[in-house]
């Protein structure tokens, strides 16, 4: 509760639970699953409810919006820079901590201000590799 308390937010009960579900979470959840697994406690919970948390979380830089699988957004709770691999066919998303030199020396000097870089993967991930195989 104490971690929470800096994100500016009322904290609910519903909302609490969408923080738990997101703390620590390396799935890449959307709206949609997010929604999904905290109504299991909270019945009347609205989608409404969990967009707008997402929201928040996201204009507070506690969350990073994705735009990586063309159904539907995912969100991220890990802030901290990092590139991501997508599997083309089950739609798993994994993140990289992994420092790709990028040499961009000419977009700077022709007055360009990179604020961010990420890289993106596609492929198959080792399950649907060995699935194909099959």
């Amino acid at each position: 509760m104490e971690k929470y308390k800096s994100l500016g937010l009322k904290l609910t009960p519903q909302r609490l639970a969408i923080l738990d579900y997101l703390d620590g979470n390396k799935e890449h959840p959307s709206a949609e699953t997010i929604y999904k697994a905290v109504t299991r406690k909270f019945p009347t919970m609205s989608f409404a409810t969990v967009y707008n948390t997402l929201e928040h979380l996201k204009e507070r830089g506690y969350l990073i919006e994705l735009h990586l699988d063309p159904e539907k957004k995912r969100f991220d709770p890990d802030t901290k820079p990092h590139h991501h691999f997508v599997c083309v066919k089950c739609h798993k998303i994994v993140d990289i901590f992994h420092e790709f030199p990028l040499y961009l020396s000419r977009l700077e000097e022709e007055g360009f201000q990179i604020l961010k870089a990420t890289i993106e993967f596609y492929g198959r991930c080792p399950k649907c590799k060995k699935l194909e195989r099959k």
